[in-house]
């Protein structure tokens, strides 16, 4: 006899089930109120898993960490943990970055969290307060914010508190995303300087072709030009800037002004900015997440048969297949077509016609030993240490590594993984 799940009212009148894990906006809709951090589907306890996880591997983030310190020995820096750490879980990644200056991020949820890991260092708001009361919780969290435009600066007047403020003025050198264009650069300054709610005024731009041909040598002349005279501390390089800085200052006949911070975002999680022309060995960093998973059936197709909607893979001779439990609706790509590469039983093979919502078919034609229950490996570090870039998958799907990490799906679970395989 199947046990049926027990419902209850909620003070609204709606039913929900009891012993169910419900998303924070769920919740909400069911009537009451949890601080459940991320989504997660109701088994009992007696039921199995769909065998598909995601490891985060400390180790890798530490190393990290200390090669983008190798690259800027003299600048202070930002762990970025936006997009809860990239899809890596800022709960999952905080204590291996500890080791940095200070966290930059999103808003001020994740800034709590933070905070409640115990965290006592600086935490910069990266797009500063959206309404008045963001700048009521800095004053409480004891946060540094971004100021990008005037109405942040008439925010800021407006805010009541007896403890000024760090601020980061922001500059748009090109970018043209946000930030005041360099002539309103000293009247922004002007304005906060003379506000008794600010305190230290620093100084940040962020460059949009530090990971190209173009570089950051135009960008940096202009943030020079327009903050030549202004006192405060300097934000400047990203993740392929402090990769790339031998190459942007040779590009600089000028020099590039010294950066007192850099944002270290997508390399510290160990893909490369620049992929393309450097991968991420190359860089010396190392994948921090690994997803994998389980084939869970076999096909043996003979000429002529088709696999997945739509046919579009039409089989050339006899092979065999395996059925893989991870699709689209857990953060892989459905633009990843027939060839994108993964590893089986960490070896090399391919993905077989379109990716569907729950499942995907890989090519176990070269593979006789590996059947169900084969451990496949869709980016990151197979058990047996063999690594498949998550750049490389990527690129096969037409899109960047910082998608798919940030793609990754509430269903998957996350989870740490002390020991890092070696890499081969």
């Amino acid at each position: 006899m199947v046990k049926k799940p027990r419902f209850i009212r909620s003070s609204s009148g709606l039913p929900f089930s009891a012993g169910v894990a419900y998303s924070s906006q769920e919740s909400q809709c069911a009537g009451y109120s949890t601080q459940a951090r991320h989504l997660t589907f109701a088994r009992y306890s007696s039921a199995k898993p769909r065998p598909l996880q995601a490891l985060i591997h400390p180790k890798a983030l530490r190393h990290n960490l200390a090669v983008l310190r190798q690259h800027a020995p003299d600048a202070r820096l930002w762990a970025v943990i936006k997009a809860n750490a990239y899809g890596h879980g800022i709960e999952h990644v905080f204590s291996a970055m500890a080791g940095a200056d200070g966290f930059a991020l999103l808003d001020i949820e994740e800034a709590r969290r933070v905070r409640a890991l115990g965290w006592r260092g600086p935490i910069l708001l990266l797009e500063g307060a959206f309404e008045l009361r963001d700048l009521e919780a800095c004053s409480r969290l004891d946060l540094w914010h971004t100021v990008h435009c005037e109405a942040q600066i008439d925010m800021l007047a407006a805010h009541k508190t007896h403890t000024p403020q760090r601020v980061f003025l922001k500059i748009n050198s090109g970018m043209n995303r946000l930030g005041f264009t360099p002539h309103q650069a000293r009247a922004a300054w002007t304005r906060l300087n003379a506000l008794p709610q600010v305190d230290e005024i620093s100084l940040m731009t962020h460059f949009s072709d530090a990971d190209g041909p173009i570089g950051i040598a135009a960008q940096a002349a202009v943030f020079q030009t327009a903050t030549s005279d202004l006192p405060g501390e300097r934000c400047l390089s990203n993740s392929a800037a402090v990769l790339r800085q031998n190459l942007h200052a040779r590009q600089a006949p000028h020099g590039l002004p010294p950066s007192d911070w850099v944002r270290a975002g997508i390399a510290l999680y160990g893909s490369a900015p620049d992929f393309g022309q450097a991968d991420a060995m190359e860089a010396g960093l190392q994948a921090a997440m690994s997803l994998r998973s389980q084939v869970i059936a076999t096909q043996q197709l003979q000429t002529g048969d088709t696999v997945g909607y739509g046919s579009t893979f039409v089989a050339q001779h006899p092979m065999r297949i395996g059925i893989v439990a991870c699709g689209y609706a857990d953060g892989y790509p459905r633009s990843c077509g027939t060839g994108t590469p993964v590893l089986v039983d960490g070896q090399p093979s391919r993905t077989i016609g379109r990716v569907s919502m729950d499942m995907l078919a890989v090519d176990l034609s070269e593979l006789p030993s590996s059947g169900q229950g084969a451990e496949v490996t869709l980016w990151g570090y197979a058990s047996s240490g063999t690594l498949l870039p998550i750049d490389r998958v990527a690129q096969a799907g037409g899109t960047i590594a910082y998608e798919l990490m940030c793609a990754l799906a509430a269903r998957v679970p996350v989870v740490a993984d002390s020991a890092l395989p070696a890499a081969r």
